[in-house]
């Protein structure tokens, strides 16, 4: 799939742009983004907003599922964690506690606007040092232009497995959303779940320098679901009245997967994405990536009863992955709690013809009132290679063949610093990073085409420097190096278009008629 990006960035000491549309697809380009970071005419209403103040601790708890219990970090005792509920032009202000003696943490709020407040965004070392055992940070940004659902998650190492929670961000008082008010809206959160820790499990991969273990489950709202051993009390239940409707705030917080999910005999009207209203569509079954979140607006009209809602992965590539289903159930009040729920029908686990059109009939609204202001200049055209490479074993390090994965961009994997990346721009402390990314991959090659016969990549922190209120194109391609896949795309700090996308290579004499 060919996708295309635009967007606005507006200055270094913001932490980069919003982004969680979805994925450069299978054997695919995403073609422009036009990063429009800061909208300097974004109309601010007579609302001034309230201060929001919230208190997180992080500490150790004891949780079980498929029959095994295991301490793991939660925020406040819950898994997954409290939801933060604000208004757009709410200043948000949070507090967090480490309680542990052995993790560092840093949260980061997954799709909020950074305007001018990047020390906030919350990835470590990127715009701040992990906060240490003992320690407490306080995080304090303003919610500007969103409405919609985003959520929080911790931003180091693995940790965001079970640190994690929704954002509801409703509208200014006395502005109605544009689609009929539901009766309730209830957050939907999928995760996955390792029996063991899954600290250990990225350690493990790192040091024999392969995959990830795949996880034991999927979970809705912290449940596997009775489809799993030693579940069949582990669901989360959502109770529905007739003829009632509901908005459902569905939230991607799984690490590696891109989910299917239906509920049985119940159509859902798509209405937003990552906290941007879209055109109403109707659909059986939507498609959602990790760090994606949908709201869909579903109406209890069926016959009094039980019904399953169900979440699997789709898998894009010849990988090996959790291929389990968890399930929720969605319960008419006055049904026996002892009725078998109807099942859903769901694609295939491969079916990338539903993926890809899905993906395409996702539109913005354009009404008047949220126009859709793509920028029609561009500044700066970046071209960005994305996929799978290989590089050398540590020193002393056991690795199969010698060689380890690695992610890059351009052909070059990005090395985690010791010193925050906005600290060390701010304060001018030289030796952390260079300015020199490349704007363009080095060399032209069948990104989709068969495997080279070096897929060897170059190790750096190397940022690219953008200049404030530049409106930059994008153009994301995926590789065929090590493997095909969708590799799902998050920008801090901003929002974007997507103006184009399609299968195979990028060819601007063709691809940018479409745009």
């Amino acid at each position: 799939m060919k996708t295309v990006f635009a967007a606005s960035c507006a200055g270094m000491n913001q932490s980069g742009f919003r982004a969680s549309y979805k994925t450069s697809s299978l054997r695919s380009y995403l073609v422009s983004l036009i990063l429009t970071a800061l909208f300097a005419t974004d109309v601010v209403r007579a609302y001034t907003g309230k201060t929001r103040y919230f208190h997180f601790n992080l500490d150790y708890q004891n949780f079980t599922r498929l029959c095994k219990t295991k301490p793991m970090l939660v925020i406040n005792g819950q898994f997954p964690g409290p939801t933060l509920w604000a208004r757009e032009g709410d200043r948000v202000i949070v507090k967090l506690t480490n309680h542990v003696k052995d993790r560092n943490i840093t949260i980061h709020w997954h799709g909020v606007r950074q305007i001018r407040t990047g020390w906030f965004d919350g990835p470590a070392y990127i715009t701040q040092c992990p906060i240490q055992p003992g320690q407490s940070y306080t995080y304090n940004f303003t919610i500007t232009g969103q409405r919609g659902t985003l959520f929080w998650h911790a931003h180091n190492s693995w940790i965001r497995a079970t640190v994690y929670g929704a954002i509801v961000i409703l509208p200014k008082p006395g502005v109605p959303y544009p689609f009929k008010r539901p009766m309730n809206e209830v957050p939907i959160i999928f995760g996955e779940w390792w029996k063991s820790d899954v600290e250990a499990v990225i350690k493990q991969a790192i040091q024999t320098g392969g995959a990830p273990n795949i996880s034991d489950a999927y979970t809705i709202n912290g449940q596997p679901g009775p489809l799993y051993n030693c579940s069949a009390d582990d669901a989360f239940v959502l109770p529905v009245s007739p003829n009632k409707t509901y908005l459902l705030r569905i939230i991607n917080a799984a690490l590696n997967n891109e989910l299917f999910f239906s509920i049985a005999n119940h159509k859902m009207t798509v209405v937003e994405i990552d906290a941007v209203y879209t055109k109403h569509l109707e659909t059986d079954t939507i498609l959602i990536a990790p760090g994606q979140s949908t709201n869909v607006i579903i109406t209890a009209d069926q016959p009094e009863g039980r019904y399953y809602m169900a979440a699997r992965p789709y898998i894009s590539a010849n990988n090996q992955v959790d291929n389990t289903t968890t399930t929720a159930i969605l319960e008419y009040r006055g049904s026996s709690p002892t009725q078998q729920p109807v099942f859903p029908r769901l694609p295939p686990f491969n079916d990338s013809n539903f993926a890809n059109n899905f993906s395409k009939s996702l539109r913005s609204l354009g009404s008047s009132k949220y126009p859709s202001k793509v920028p029609q200049t561009i500044d700066r055209k970046l071209f960005f290679t994305i996929g799978l490479a290989v590089k050398p074993c540590f020193p002393g390090q056991f690795c199969q063949g010698g060689i380890r994965l690695a992610a890059a961009v351009n052909n070059v994997s990005f090395v985690l610093p010791r010193i925050a990346l906005l600290q060390s721009y701010i304060f001018n402390i030289p030796g952390v990073f260079t300015g020199d990314f490349p704007d363009n991959p080095a060399r032209t090659f069948n990104y989709t085409g068969p495997q080279l016969r070096n897929l060897n990549t170059h190790t750096g922190t190397r940022l690219s420097r953008i200049a404030f209120n530049s409106t930059v194109q994008l153009i994301l391609q995926d590789t065929a190096l090590v493997g095909i896949e969708n590799h799902p795309i998050h920008l801090h700090g901003y929002n974007f278009f997507i103006v184009g996308q399609g299968i195979g290579n990028y060819d601007q004499r063709f691809d940018d008629k479409n745009f």
